[in-house]
């Protein structure tokens, strides 16, 4: 470790150690990137994304509170429903009663539990490949979820409704316009089916149990985007990134705390998530649109290029603008890029100054290709090196 990067450490401690911290100064260290050390960036990152008040003295009933509701949640939307389901059924009477699997009316309980199944079955398809050339998310957490697992709670968990519920892939596939190609070619698109994955002994759950929990959560809470495919996307890192954290009364937590992180993230990214809002101001069109405006501003040659080439920017920058550039780079450089994004005020405006950076510094490549080899380098970006990225997406932001 460097003599400069023990010191950026220091800097850091220095400002999240005041009582009430300035958040101005916290965001000016968090553009240049976050040290992993000490659970430094696990807990900026819970700070950036509005979940921690800058008031420290807070923090302790905060969380305490916010960790409470969590655990309502999956009590009355993952346990109850389960119990009720284990318990239906079970007589000759059941099915005879108002309320039985063919009832039609919308209200039905069993209407809402084949409702949530579908969105169940296109989570869980999702979270199994999240990150497959990384083992992590197979790994078993050390910190399973004891009420979910609590061996007196007879119900039907979430593993066992997957395991008993066939849908027909088409009631399955509830999906995004341009999100079918929501993985980079680099990544694998294999539908691993569960037995393709090691058991996990009685007691233990995966991280991707644990990231399929919280979506599902999410999506009943809002029924009105409900589950998207690409938010696994975006919730894996931000996961990831608590679930590391080297503190571990941090990390015992890092359910709750992803869920709400991933709340507050989506409160601002969702619109990109709704198609009816695709061709709204505040819908995703508009901000593609917005990369070859800010592009023809910076390099109109390159902007001409891409033009007459009927390069549209649906065609690539839909994905990297929805999920993030999640899908674009590898994971550590994804959480570098995001620890830039989160510390801006206006995230989203430096997002699409980023996307534009990523275009003129591979400007060479795309003027001397055709149609097919810049297709293939806006599809499989080439430049690793997200620091260059960003640099150039600042200067770009500092000079306009």
């Amino acid at each position: 470790m460097t003599t400069a990067y023990k010191n950026r450490i220091q800097e850091f401690k220095v400002a999240l150690s005041e009582e009430n911290i300035n958040l101005k100064t916290l965001r000016e260290l968090c553009f240049s990137g976050i040290p992993f050390e000490g659970g430094i960036r696990a807990l900026c990152w819970k700070i950036l994304l509005n979940y921690l008040p800058p008031d420290q003295t807070l923090w302790e009933s905060f969380l305490k509170k916010q960790r409470e509701v969590y655990t309502q949640f999956l009590k009355e939307m993952i346990i109850q429903p389960g119990i009720a389901k284990a318990n239906l059924g079970l007589s000759r009477e059941d099915v005879t009663m108002e309320d039985h699997p063919l009832n039609p009316n919308p209200d039905s309980r069993w209407n809402n539990y084949f409702k949530d199944n579908e969105i169940l079955l296109q989570i869980d398809k999702d979270v199994r490949r999240l990150y497959p050339d990384m083992a992590f998310f197979q790994r078993p957490t050390q910190y399973p979820c004891q009420l979910i697992l609590d061996p007196q709670n007879d119900y039907e968990t979430l593993r066992r409704r997957v395991e008993q519920t066939t849908l027909k892939a088409q009631t399955v596939n509830r999906n995004r316009s341009g999100v079918t190609n929501v993985s980079s070619p680099g990544k694998s698109l294999n539908l691993y089916p569960s037995n393709e994955y090691e058991v996990l002994p009685s007691g233990s759950e995966a991280h991707w149990e644990v990231v399929e929990r919280i979506l599902f959560i999410y999506a009943k809470l809002n029924p009105g985007i409900a589950y998207v495919q690409g938010m696994n996307e975006i919730v894996g890192p931000i996961y990831y990134t608590f679930a590391t954290d080297p503190n571990s009364q941090w990390k015992e937590h890092a359910e709750a705390d992803t869920f709400f992180c991933f709340t507050n993230l989506m409160s601002e990214n969702r619109d990109n998530f709704i198609k009816s809002l695709d061709d709204s101001q505040c819908g995703i069109t508009y901000k593609m649109e917005s990369v070859y405006s800010m592009l023809r501003e910076r390099d109109l040659e390159l902007f001409l290029k891409l033009e007459e080439q009927n390069i549209k920017p649906q065609y690539f920058t839909f994905r990297w603008l929805t999920l993030l550039l999640s899908q674009e780079f590898l994971l550590p450089d994804v959480i570098r890029i995001w620890d830039t994004l989160f510390s801006d005020l206006d995230r989203f405006h430096f997002l699409i100054l980023v996307c534009c950076a990523m275009l003129i510094l591979i400007r060479d490549n795309l003027l001397a290709g055709d149609f097919t080899v810049n297709m293939r380098l806006l599809q499989d970006y080439p430049i690793s090196d997200v620091n260059t990225i960003l640099i150039k997406a600042k200067d770009l932001r500092d000079t306009s």
